[in-house]
């Protein structure tokens, strides 16, 4: 594979690579939030965390895979497309699973307002790094990128705490 083709493809790992861990964060966090919110016992909340984990991760692996390798007209079994699509699909997988246990890891140990609090706090700080590293990779600027990734994964969690009282 010639060196331009190379530079061209690290985009499409580098993006799912974010998605995946941000997707990963912000969403397990929300409905986690949510759920513990609703009163549910902690086993439940892990048997449940667990199943939206891998269910999602692979949705979304799925769903990057089919996206990347449709992008631009490769549906003529273009082998090295297909071959970067399916590595792109991939790092969405193993980064959302990653990602999302790394949230859930605290209901394993605890439930109720002590598990929300570390699951947030664990989101907190893991959607900092990604800000910090996004930026980074991108050559943008930190604290905004760190500011916004926070923000949104914030929203999430109160969107999911919202609910999960409301309906619980």
């Amino acid at each position: 594979m010639e060196q331009h083709t190379k530079q061209r493809m690290l985009p499409i790992y580098v993006r799912n690579l974010i998605f995946g861990v941000e997707d990963g964060l912000v969403s397990t966090v929300g409905f986690l939030a949510g759920v513990a919110a609703g009163g549910v016992d902690r086993s439940y909340l892990v048997l449940s965390g667990t199943v939206l984990i891998v269910v999602e991760a692979f949705s979304m692996g799925a769903g990057s895979f089919l996206s990347e390798s449709s992008s631009d007209g490769s549906e003529d079994r273009n082998q090295p497309h297909i071959s970067q699509s399916v590595k792109g699909g991939l790092i969405m997988f193993v980064s959302y699973v990653l990602a999302g246990f790394w949230v859930l890891a605290p209901y394993f140990f605890t439930g109720g307002a002590t598990g929300i609090f570390f699951s947030i706090f664990l989101s907190i700080i893991a959607l900092f790094f990604l800000g910090w590293a996004s930026a980074t990779l991108t050559g943008t600027r930190r604290v905004r990128r760190i500011i916004r990734m926070i923000t949104v994964g914030g929203f999430a969690v109160l969107i999911g705490v919202t609910v999960g009282i409301l309906v619980g």
